[in-house]
């Protein structure tokens, strides 16, 4: 019984961990130690969003980092530069055709009917890079994609979302 419910919490875990709207990814240095790292300061050079946006962005990064032990400084341990882009999608879907009418029964002739429908968004994509300030090298990369930038309304919930999906990474569990 015990070895059910093991499997069934496994499986509960998995669907919940595989909700996430967001493709997020990240990458890391093997010989970065992390845990040196205590201040950052933000580079938003590459960061190409309005206002609005700019401030969902920084304003959740700072919590997150904030919550990973690390403290803001104008002398940084980290660089932490921030980008944004977006990629206009094309969803193209079909249904399977279905009967209207036939002769000769299951194999025989007929006339079948199909619909196809396209549907035109953007989608986003956030990249935080970290870079050792002393050596100026990359040492954590988190990515996050999957935002839906033409609602107003969704990216004020998905901006902060995907940030926290991507700072979950960080620090990098080494030999994950």
């Amino acid at each position: 019984m015990k070895k059910y419910l093991f499997i069934l919490g496994l499986a509960v875990a998995g669907l919940v961990t595989s909700c996430s709207p967001f493709q997020v990814k990240s990458d890391y240095s093997a010989t970065a130690n992390f845990t040196d790292y205590k201040t950052y300061l933000f580079s938003t050079d590459d960061l190409k969003l309005n206002d609005l946006d700019k401030d969902r962005v920084l304003n959740e990064l700072s919590k997150q980092v904030q919550s990973k032990g690390l403290t803001s400084s104008q002398t940084p341990d980290v660089i932490i530069n921030v980008k944004a882009s977006h990629k206009k999608i094309q969803d193209i879907q079909s249904s399977s055709p279905y009967g209207m009418y036939g002769w000769g029964g299951p194999w025989g002739w007929g006339v079948g009917v199909n619909n196809t429908w396209t549907s035109n968004y953007n989608s986003g994509t956030i990249v935080v890079d970290m870079v050792d300030a002393k050596t100026n090298k990359l040492i954590w990369q988190g990515v996050g994609s999957g935002i839906s930038v033409d609602s107003p309304k969704s990216k004020q919930k998905q901006i902060p979302e995907v940030i926290a999906e991507i700072m979950a990474n960080y620090p990098p569990q080494k030999g994950k």
